[in-house]
């Protein structure tokens, strides 16, 4: 009996041609769903045939009480070399093998900076504009000499910090472990908590989500914002608080956000964030390009070639 691939949530129906699959599909049949399942009794439905499972990170998270309830899986495939939303003391209670593949920062770092020039100069209103007819209908804001805040400088605030500084910002940064040492190896200013949120005229978010991240920017942190300051977050949506930001938006709190991750995924299509007139909002598109995902979908492939021919399928399973 030949063994079941699922690759899960492929919304551009594009991971049979970004990776060449022969080696996964001489040993096993590959099913690819191209919509996304939330509920857990219908996602646990879909997923019982399968012997693998591939997901892209972050999209369909695989819990315990999901995992326990799919006792013919043996292997995940997941992009990225970790994926939060896996319980892996789960998948190992289970005896499921969990392969990760490399990735690259360099689509992310870009699309922050494509969010903060998009929103400081209101691009996605002036094409609509010019689209219907009109001219010139907004006044854009100029970052030279502006104070970029960069909240987390690991792989990807690190290198955001540097081309704020490229463009004639003042880089300042702030995370929980961070020092001024550190801070200084980016070109970036250390100032503390308090100081970091008051200075900011475009605050960045780049921290991985984790207990001491999740709501670190609640209603305190956006009050003491600029009310022309811009929010933009590419890393994960629970590091702000929600409704909190809904609310400070509403209320000209801060000016706007740029958003490309959100607490829930995809983005209800009630969402508020849809809508409110201040919010540039992407559909969490920070890995998705050429490169990355020729990256994600070959290292996912080769993962589970060599997962399937060490550990063949038989009537017996």
């Amino acid at each position: 009996m030949r063994a079941r691939v699922a690759v899960l949530d492929d919304y551009q129906n594009v991971a049979l041609t970004s990776a060449d699959w022969s080696p996964v599909t001489a040993l096993a049949d590959v099913t690819v769903f191209n919509d996304h399942v939330a509920d857990a009794d219908a996602l646990v439905t879909r997923l019982g045939p399968f012997d693998v499972v591939f997901v892209m990170r972050e999209r369909t998270p695989l819990p315990r009480n999901i995992i326990e309830r799919l006792p013919r899986l043996r292997m995940i495939a997941s992009t990225g070399p970790f994926n939060a939303s896996i319980d892996m003391t789960a998948a190992a209670d289970a005896g499921i093998h969990v392969g990760t593949t490399g990735g690259s920062v360099a689509s992310t770092i870009e699309l922050t900076w494509a969010l903060i020039l998009g929103a400081s100069r209101h691009l996605v209103a002036e094409r609509n504009a010019i689209a219907e007819g009109r001219w010139q209908t907004t006044v854009g804001r100029e970052l030279d000499r502006r104070v970029l805040g960069v909240l987390g400088l690991g792989r990807i605030g690190a290198r955001v910090a540097r081309i704020g500084a490229a463009f004639g910002m003042d880089v300042v940064a702030w995370s929980t472990n961070m020092t001024p040492d550190a801070a200084a190896e980016a070109g970036a200013r250390y100032l503390p908590r308090d100081e970091f949120f008051a200075a900011a005229d475009v605050l960045t978010v780049h921290l991985k989500l984790g207990d001491r991240s999740r709501g670190l920017i609640g209603a305190t942190e956006l009050n003491a914002m600029k009310p022309t300051a811009l929010l933009v977050n590419t890393s994960r949506g629970p590091i702000v608080d929600e409704a909190a930001l809904i609310a400070a938006l509403r209320a000209g709190t801060i000016a706007g956000a740029a958003l490309d991750v959100f607490d829930t995924e995809p983005l209800p299509a009630d969402h508020p964030l849809r809508t409110l007139d201040n919010v540039l909002a992407t559909p969490h598109l920070g890995y998705v390009a050429d490169r990355p995902y020729r990256i994600f979908f070959g290292d996912a492939v080769a993962a589970i070639a060599e997962w399937l021919e060490q550990n063949p399928t038989t009537e017996a399973d």
